[in-house]
Formats: structure tokens, sequence, C-alpha cells
């Protein structure tokens, strides 16, 4: 009877968990939906990699306060609804109701996630991937910068690499190219005309497609610096957490490291944010002037934080500082700094911003924004450097913001804004050229002087040439699918380099020491998570009795789990009598690519 009792109090816990993880994932989803548009499984995937550190905190008190709370909120009340149920009737048909219920949210879910993000078909997509069997687009026409001649000029050319927090050119007006009534832009509009945007003869803007893989700020700045879009293999990559993140990928930064430029990052957010530190750290060796950069120097207060950090005003006024200082040096530099007052939603309304639009708040910081890069660029054109500088002015992506572009016609192609300054070359053909935001990593080098044998790296083209765009031949809407189409040659790239921090997590896997049929000791990690299994080389068993000190040692078998490398088991079978179970040591040694004969796992009953 007793035993009954456990089990019905068991079911109970079990459905009200199933209720409360319900509601939790369908009010998370709804957060997600509503707060960023045009969502992508492939960012959902990277973010939820991710460490929260450096999110602005007002969108976590939102979610908490806005969707997380009300979930609270209903699971009280059902937990208080079930337990002052008090005939036996009544309490069955609410469990039913309640288990029902949380199935049904779950599965609302699931059909929301695929509808909305086609969540369920990439997850497909990246299984055929990691199994080697689906197409790959990325791996078949990969330009591999090692392999390409890259000839720099005699004297190198700086550049200011200005990265627009969601900055599109549908902001201009109509007949600038633009989507909206009144420009809300004219200063970058009027920049973007005296420079080059890719537009040809044509007097109207012309910007970069924001496709899949690079249509968030990290994906980004990594598709404008490395040609690709930014996939990762699910579960195997914290790019926040590692020491070292797409190691064998050669980037914008590299290829100026290597030419003997100094590179620089500016940013009024943590740099820790969606593993940028990381990234820009490994590949260029940028040195990194964030948030907490400023604290340290002084140049704010330790308890002062508006927005993401700290406001583009103050961005601007460091950047002059700084550059200053640097152009002073004897070495040629990249100076790269990205705005974060036109983040969504509405963007933040600094002391400089206007009322220009009335209520529009976001109209209002754009407006800012577009003055401020404008009077910025106009102060560096004045400097002594700015003859042998080019400037480059790039949205990152899109905006997604929900409400923004909602009068945008369903015909109109939004572009992020883009503009050459000071180009160190002129463009070939006078064409329309149509393209995305992966094409600026060729075509910043060639601005600075640089010759690309073949025009194009990674999967970008040289706009200053003739060559064709993947996008002119393929076009955005079929470069955003294969781009957006998980691919085996990204995920073995993406692959982290193993380091001994992250062998020693492999202590925290559970270990199973049995008996087997021979009454000998079977011993195996069956579910290792903290490294690739294509890193591993070799695992080793060592068996000491404690009681003698002899010493055994085996080879393990290592056995991938099907269609994820990203899990793989190691296991031994031994000669050793089960009965000295309680007198053995274990220890387990793995060699991976660059680490020999390392002990990752102690074990002793």
């Amino acid at each position: 009877m007793k035993t009954k009792t456990i089990i019905k109090k068991i079911i109970k816990i079990v459905i009200l968990t199933l209720v409360f993880l319900s509601g939790f994932t369908f009010a998370t989803l709804v957060w997600l939906l509503r707060t960023w548009s045009d969502l992508t499984a492939s960012e959902v995937i990277y973010h939820l990699t991710q460490s929260l550190e450096g999110t602005n905190p007002e969108m976590i008190v939102s979610y908490l306060l806005k969707y997380l709370l009300p979930v609270i909120l209903v699971m009280a009340v059902a937990v208080w609804v079930a337990l002052f149920a008090h005939k036996k009737a009544k309490v069955l048909i609410i469990y039913i109701l309640y288990f029902i219920g949380a199935i049904g949210l779950f599965c609302m879910s699931g059909l929301l996630l695929e509808k909305r993000i086609g969540f369920i078909s990439y997850m497909k997509s990246y299984l055929a991937a990691t199994s080697g069997s689906g197409d790959d687009f990325i791996g078949q026409n990969y330009v591999d910068p090692k392999s390409v001649k890259l000839t720099f000029p005699d004297k190198k050319r700086n550049v200011i690499y200005i990265y627009l927090e969601s900055l599109e050119m549908t902001f201009a007006d109509e007949k600038s190219g633009g989507a909206f009534d009144k420009n809300v832009i004219p200063e970058l509009t009027e920049l973007s005309k005296e420079g080059e945007d890719f537009s040809g003869s044509k007097d109207i803007l012309e910007g970069g497609a924001s496709l899949s893989g690079t249509n968030w700020t990290m994906g980004a700045m990594f598709g404008q610096t490395s040609g690709l879009p930014l996939q990762v293999s699910i579960g195997g990559n914290a790019m926040s957490k590692e020491s070292e993140f797409f190691p064998d990928l050669v980037t914008f930064g590299d290829i100026l490291q290597d030419e003997g430029y100094k590179n620089y990052l500016l940013l009024g957010s943590e740099a820790k944010f969606g593993g940028r530190d990381t990234y820009f750290s490994q590949h260029g060796d940028y040195e990194l002037l964030d948030y907490n950069w400023a604290i340290k120097e002084g140049k704010i207060p330790e308890d002062y934080y508006v927005w993401w950090g700290y406001e583009d005003e103050k961005l601007f006024e460091f950047a002059k500082e700084e550059l200053t200082e640097i152009a002073g040096r004897d070495e040629p530099f990249n100076f790269s700094l990205l705005t974060v007052d036109t983040h969504f939603e509405d963007g933040w309304v600094c002391d400089l911003c206007k009322d220009e639009f009335g209520d529009n708040q976001y109209a209002n910081v754009f407006a800012c924004s577009s003055r401020q890069v404008a009077d910025f660029v106009k102060w560096i054109q004045k400097q002594p450097f700015y003859e042998n500088t080019t400037i480059v002015l790039a949205g990152d992506h899109t905006t997604m913001d929900k409400d923004f572009c909602k009068e945008v016609p369903d015909d109109y192609t939004r572009r992020t804004y883009v503009s050459y300054i000071n180009s160190a070359v002129e463009v070939e053909s006078q064409n329309d050229r149509k393209y995305a935001t992966i094409d600026l990593f060729p075509t910043t080098l060639a601005s600075m002087g640089v010759t690309i044998e073949g025009d194009r790296l990674g999967l970008g083209t040289n706009l200053f040439s003739d060559k064709e765009t993947f996008v002119e031949e393929q076009g955005v809407e079929e470069m955003d699918r294969l781009l957006g189409t998980p691919s085996s040659f990204m995920t073995k790239l993406s692959h982290i380099v193993v380091t001994t921090k992250t062998l020693d997590n492999i202590q925290k896997t559970d270990i199973k020491v049995v008996s087997n049929d021979d009454n000998n000791l079977t011993i195996s990690l069956p579910q290792v998570r903290s490294i690739n299994v294509t890193s591993l080389e070799k695992a080793e068993l060592e068996v000491k009795n404690k009681a003698t000190g002899e010493v055994k040692n085996y080879d393990m078998v290592i056995k991938p789990k099907e269609n994820d490398p990203n899990k793989f088991s190691v296991k031994s079978e031994t000669d050793i009598p089960d009965t000295e179970m309680d007198n053995i040591e274990v220890s387990i040694y793995f060699t991976t690519q660059g680490i020999k004969h390392y002990k990752v796992y102690e074990w002793s009953k």
C-alpha cells in the first residue's frame, strides 16, 4: 500500500514538472519570436552555446517579468488547485488534464519552432552534415586564403572599419534606394554616394544581403572577416568558453597580422558577449578596447552602465583619442569599432538625439547615429593619416526590431548599409552589383590596395573586380538557403583545439566499472562530451592494484555515437577478476592532437 502511494506521488510530481517545463518552453519561445524578427535556427543554436555574460540586463529583466514570472504564477495556481482538490475523482481528472495540456504545449512549441525558424528541418540537415551525407555548398566552394596569393602594396594602407549596429540602406528614402517615405539616415546616404557602395552608375544606394549565419552581430562580424556563415557544431562548441575557435581558419585579422599590422577592436559593450573576445584575440591578436577596458583606463566610472555598456557618443570620442595615438606609431593599423545605440528594441536615446521623427524612438536614434558617424568620418578626413587610410562603413545585419520595418513592401529586399571611403582602387564594372556581407572580406583587402589572385576569399568575391558574386549567380533566397544548411565542412572547421583545460572536464563524466560474462571487469566512460571524437587519437587504461602495486595497461575502444561526433564512449575489457574491484585504482589517458598521454580520469572505490 505504501509503495502504491509513493508511486502516485512520483507520478504527480512528474506531471507537475512537465506542466512547468511545457509552460517555460512555450513562454520562452514566444519571447524569442516576439523579440527577434527573422530569427534563424543557426542563430538560436549559436546563442544557446554561449554565456549570457555581457548581455543587456534590460533584455533579461523583460524576459523574467513578462514571460517567466507569469509561468511561475500559473504554476503556483496549478499546484494549489491540485493540492486542495479533495475528491479522488477530481484529483485524477485534474492531473489527466494537466498531462494533456503539457503534451499539447510541447507539441505547439515544436510546431512553432518548425514553422517560424525551421528548427526541425535544420536538425535533420545537421545530422546529415555530421554523418557526411548531406550536400555541402560551403565546402565545395570555399576558397582558403592560405592557398591564394595576396600581394600588398609597398606602402601598406591603414583601415578603419566601422560595424554599424542594425544599419540598413532600407532606412533611406525611396528615391535614394531605400524603402522609407522620409530619409532616416540622410548623412549616411550622402557618404555612401560619395564613397563606393557598388551601385554602379545608378544614383541610389546598394547594400549587402544579410544571409543565414551572418544575421546577428557575432555572425556578421565573423562573416565580414572570414567570408563564411557562422555555423558551430551543436553541443561541441562554446566560443565564449574555450581558448581557441575555428583554429584552422584564416581571417582578415590573421592576414593583416602576418603583414605587420596592429589590430584593434573598440566597442561599448563587453567583448565576451557572443565570444567576440575569443574570435578576435585568436584571429589577429586584436587589442580589445571594450566596456571593461574603458573602466580600467578611467574613461568611465566603475558604476557607469547604460544600454549595453556605454553609448556611442563616448565610443567616437574614445576612438578619436586612440586613433590620434595609434597614428603616431610606426606600423600600419586596422582600427575596427562597433556601434551599439541602434540595437533593438528601439535603440538608446542619448543626449545628442532629437525628436525629428516624433514618437518613433528608433527612427530618432538611427537619425542621431547617422549624424554621429558622419561627423566622425569628417574628423578622420581632416587627420594627417587619412591620405593613406581606407574607411569602411558596414551595417552588421538588418535590424531585428519586430515592427520598425513593418511598412516595408514584401517585394523590397532589405540590405545592410555599405560604403567604402577613400579606397585605394576603383571598381572595374559600372554595373549595379548584387552581393552579401560575406563579400566584404576580400573587398576590404582590395580597398587597401591588396591584389587578390582569383578575386575570391572564403565565399566572398572582391566587389571592385568584375567577378560575379554567389548572390549574382544563385540569387539571395537560394544563397540564404545554402548558407543556412548545416555544412560538414563547417562542422570540421569549427572544432575547438583541445586544451588540457578541456580534457580536465572529462573527470565530470560518469564511469562504469562492471563485471562481464567472464567475471572480469569492463571499464568504460559511456558518454564523453567535452571534445569531438575526431580530435581523439588514442585512449588508454591503466589499472593499479592497491595491495600489490601491480600495474596493467590496456588500449580502449573508441566508439562515436551515431550521427553525433560530439558524443562518444571509450571501453576496455580487462582480465582483472571482478573480485578485485575494491582493490584497484583506475586511470584513463587520452592522446589528442598536440597532447600526448594526458590523464583525464581517476577512479577508485
